[in-house]
């Protein structure tokens, strides 16, 4: 189904900048979802039309017959579910490097008002999700949650839990009613089973991550005591923090 690099490489730079439920997370869709789709469920899926034979020789009929009980292919279906529930993080990497870009040149601008050198670049991988960033962060993580739900009831609503051996059709150019047979249809109802397993657990990754994030990035904390006769002493962020 294609070449999935450039889709990791862009998934690797959104795991530097995520929590640590995140990075389970992304493990789990390279794993268990684009590495099991290219090496096992693509070879299981590859003769679906040849191997989809029906008991007539009316012309069009078992054409009509296969996209009457597959409106989407398995396996297509699944290619749409990882492009569409890797989107919000790779929007979500989009809004770091540009909080990063924007850093860095507010920093440049700095060096250049002071006299000095140029600015030593913050080290990768140490970005703290607050303010703008933990919203988009957050946003993100929401966003992934509802594109599993919709998917998971959307491929139980067309195809339910197993593929049927045989599948009846009775859709024109079709005569009469037609016995259409499923090529291993035991072999594709475990893949079946599998992905929408490896849904489930990313959607609960994806629900215990914003419980994390509500329970310890969302919560306010305790105020800063402020001397008496005072200001606040203020804090610069440390190398490597956006500063949103």
């Amino acid at each position: 189904m294609g070449d999935w690099s450039l889709l990791g490489r862009l998934l690797e730079g959104a795991q530097e900048h995520s929590t640590a439920v995140g990075q389970v997370w992304l493990s789990v869709l390279f794993v268990f979802r684009i590495l099991v789709l290219g090496a096992a469920a693509e070879r299981a899926w590859g003769d679906e039309l040849a191997g989809f034979a029906c008991d007539t020789q009316q012309p069009g009929c078992q054409s009509a017959c296969y996209d009457s009980a597959f409106p989407i292919s398995h396996l297509r279906f699944w290619v749409l579910q990882i492009i569409f529930v890797s989107t919000p993080s790779l929007l979500y990497l989009g809004r770091v490097l540009h909080l990063l870009r924007r850093q860095e040149k507010a920093q440049r601008r700095a060096a250049a008002r002071a006299g000095g050198g140029a600015p030593r670049r913050p080290p990768p991988g140490r970005t703290r999700l607050r303010g703008a960033l933990l919203r988009t962060y957050v946003c993100s993580v929401v966003s992934k949650a509802l594109l599993e739900v919709g998917f998971v009831a959307g491929q139980c609503a067309l195809y339910g839990f197993e593929l049927r051996p045989l599948y009846t059709c009775r859709r024109w150019p079709c005569p009469n009613a037609v016995n259409c047979y499923v090529s291993r249809p035991t072999e594709k109802t475990i893949f079946i089973l599998f992905m929408l397993a490896v849904a489930c657990a990313s959607l609960l990754l994806n629900l215990v991550e914003i419980y994390h994030l509500a329970t310890t990035k969302c919560r306010p904390g305790p105020r800063p005591r402020v001397p008496p006769g005072g200001r606040s002493p203020g804090r610069e962020p440390p190398a490597g923090d956006l500063a949103v």
